[in-house]
């Protein structure tokens, strides 16, 4: 079993920076690919960014993040990191990383092929 926690979340203004972390215990976790994800207000759950496992590094993000959000990962600390810069009150949210550990190589953007699922953390921006 897999337990997610992330960490990082808060209240910055438009233009700011946070660094969203997610902590794993348990599984192998380096192996996995593991996504974040975010739920506006009224909105639907909407992929962010994933990272592919096992020292590949991949990724992938959504077009309205890109140059903005980074997503990279250390194995040794089981932590992926969500670096956001450039904040806009539209990345208001709470944010999810989740894992898939059925492939460290294949990268997705639907929240169906993820496993586990961390509690969420609130970031807020105010304009």
């Amino acid at each position: 079993q897999v337990q997610l926690v992330e960490s990082g979340g808060g209240l910055v203004q438009t233009g700011g920076s946070l660094r969203l972390s997610c902590a794993a215990s348990g599984g192998t976790f380096s192996r996995y690919v593991v996504g974040w994800f975010r739920q506006g207000p009224g909105k639907e759950r909407e992929f962010v960014a994933d990272i592919t496992g096992s020292g590949s590094g991949r990724t992938d993000y959504v077009d309205s993040v890109k140059g903005r959000f980074t997503i990279s990962r250390d194995n040794a600390e089981n932590t992926v990191y969500l670096q956001m810069n450039s904040l806009k009150p539209e990345d208001t949210a709470v944010y999810y990383c989740a894992a898939d550990p059925n492939s460290w190589w294949k990268l997705s953007r639907s929240p169906n092929e993820y496993d586990y699922w961390g509690q969420g953390t609130q970031v807020t921006v105010s304009s």
